[in-house]
């Protein structure tokens, strides 16, 4: 409804005062401005977005409901059948499922979401709130390589990071722990050491800086240099700097195959010792040897939670993995960061001593077929990815172990893998636990992308409910969805998000449950999932019938702002 007040004198007379009284009397959804014939008086609809029809599933595991979902400034204002029409757009949501915005509890977009600020792959699956700073790695705090280092990904403190992310703008809502190894890293440097003293002091500090700055949490990468080299003194010392509402510990364990047992009992002692609430990053037994220790595992971290300890794991849908190549080789090999692991490479005479270590991870997967190419940065090699490493010898008439050796020297230690080490029982067992998140472990990607990253990273959300809720009907469906939604929401405390309520943020998907399902496998991971039209981030379409809309409303969410509705 539009109007115009005219008159030859109208707008001489029309003092400002008068002006706000007008503007009052004709109600909130009332905009005027001045035009040459008079003074034009704008009505506003009721609702930004209204979804009409909408069969909910709320987040909390609740059952089904219908209502309709009246949106306006980015809130979710009202939540009941409505007669309403009045929206400056309506979306008939008949056949679809309305849920929560997905919050991947354990990604690294981070890392790519600067340059790539739509993050095709996430959104297009319905992550609407990223929490990066996973496996103990960070944006920051991070040292320029030089002077004339102007890498846009190189910050000195997250509160850099925040900002600049912000200030550049971004589809989603992107949250972050505080990497422990990249504090490492920056205070005592990549040698397998005890830290000093004063380097001690040093990393508090900066654990505290970040934490001060928006991270909502500590996190590990035990398997990865120098995280590696951190003694779990050092570990729990540091997480117990954090203020206790902020001191989740999400950590990828020192061992998820062999010594997985020991692991776990190590990362129950630190949050024992901290205080912490505990998150297990990717929670899996890896090589088939192993795969009997999955039940032994749930049992010692539902122990954990007998005892006081708050547990929760997150877990991609998938039976393979995804890491670097360097990761098939033993710590010490990696000791002091990659020139000297580049030297001890070429060094004949560790040779043996090397190969004797990668073949007991190598026969404990079962074979190098296990091992797939995902990554390499040469071109020359790009017709490696997506073929295993057996695959490859064959072909080059290699022995499997030398040419991975020359692989690494080639490429500087920098092609990535993914190894397939998970059976499907105990996949179906980490994601049926609970207390398990489902989440990505994965970064965003565009199909333009020359890389071949694991197909999670395009796929988990809808795999884990056409798959593994569907399909192999691990648990219901609304408690699929809160895996996804209010449960990671809880774990960090981010209380405005993860549930449709009246009141709470508008980050919303709605998919069909008949149609939903994910394209991208392991030879062609850059392909979107089908069944997902449409994507709501903090009230406006990200996605929109099917297609990337190119909004960026997205914020930057610091641990401050988590209660917090905007």
């Amino acid at each position: 409804m539009d109007f115009v007040l005219s008159g030859k004198n109208i707008m001489k007379n029309y003092s400002r005062r008068t002006f706000l009284r007008t503007s009052a009397a004709l109600g909130a959804g009332a905009v005027l401005s001045n035009c040459s014939s008079g003074l034009f008086v704008s009505h506003r609809p009721q609702f930004d977005i209204l979804i009409k029809n909408a069969a909910i599933i709320d987040g909390n595991g609740s059952p089904e409901f219908l209502a309709d979902v009246g949106i306006r400034d980015g809130v979710i204002q009202v939540l009941s059948k409505l007669e309403t029409t009045d929206a400056l757009r309506i979306i008939d949501a008949t056949g679809l499922k309305v849920v929560p915005g997905f919050i991947d509890i354990h990604t690294h977009t981070d890392s790519s979401i600067l340059s790539l600020p739509t993050a095709d792959s996430k959104l297009r699956q319905g992550v609407t709130t990223e929490i990066g700073g996973a496996d103990g790695s960070s944006r920051a705090p991070r040292k320029k390589s030089s002077e004339d280092d102007v890498d846009a990904y190189t910050f000195s403190t997250m509160d850099n990071f925040f900002s600049t992310l912000q200030k550049k703008g971004c589809a989603q809502n992107v949250a972050s722990m505080i990497g422990l190894g990249t504090i490492r890293e920056f205070i005592v440097g990549e040698d397998d050491r005890p830290a000093t003293a004063e380097e001690m002091e040093l990393m508090r500090r900066e654990v505290l800086q970040a934490i001060e700055q928006g991270c909502c949490g500590v996190s590990t990468g035990l398997e990865y240099t120098p995280g590696s080299f951190a003694s779990t003194e050092e570990l729990w010392e540091l997480t117990k700097v954090v203020p206790e509402k902020y001191r989740v510990y999400a950590t990828h364990m020192r061992n998820e195959d062999n010594r997985l047992l020991e692991a776990i009992d190590e990362v129950i002692k630190i949050c024992r010792h901290s205080g912490a609430r505990l998150q297990v990053s990717h929670l899996k037994a890896s090589y088939k040897i192993n795969w009997y220790k999955q039940k032994i595992v749930l049992k010692m971290l539902d122990d954990a939670i007998a005892e006081g300890i708050e547990v929760h794991a997150d877990r991609y849908p998938y039976v393979a993995y995804q890491t670097g190549m360097s990761s098939l080789f033993p710590l010490w090999a990696r000791d002091g960061g990659t020139d000297q692991f580049m030297a001890r490479l070429r060094d004949r005479s560790l040779s043996e001593k090397i190969k004797t270590d990668v073949m007991r991870k190598i026969n404990g997967l079962g074979s190098w077929d296990s091992i797939m190419i995902t990554s390499v940065k040469n071109e020359a090699r790009k017709s490696y990815q997506g073929k295993t490493i057996q695959k490859i010898s064959e072909d080059l008439h290699v022995d499997p172990f030398d040419f991975t050796v020359d692989l690494m020297l080639q490429e500087n230690a920098t092609t990535g893998i993914v190894g397939f080490g998970m059976d499907e029982a105990g996949t179906e067992m980490c994601l049926r636990w609970k207390n398990t998140m489902v989440a990505s472990d994965g970064g965003a990607y565009s199909p333009a992308s020359p890389s071949n990253p694991h197909p999670r990273t395009y796929g988990t959300f809808p795999r884990a409910i056409a798959h593994y809720q569907k399909e192999r009907n691990i648990c219901s469906l609304p408690e699929m969805i809160r895996k996804m939604t209010s449960m990671p929401a809880q774990k960090i405390g981010l209380k405005d998000r993860g549930v449709i309520a009246e009141g709470k943020a508008a980050d919303i998907v709605l998919f069909n449950y008949g149609t939903i399902k994910d394209n991208a496998t392991y030879v062609e991971p850059h392909q979107f999932p089908t069944g997902i039209p449409y994507v709501i981030i903090n009230g406006v379409l990200a996605v929109d019938d099917n297609k990337i809309t190119g909004k960026l409303p997205g914020r930057v969410l610091r641990n401050t702002d988590f209660s917090v509705v905007s």
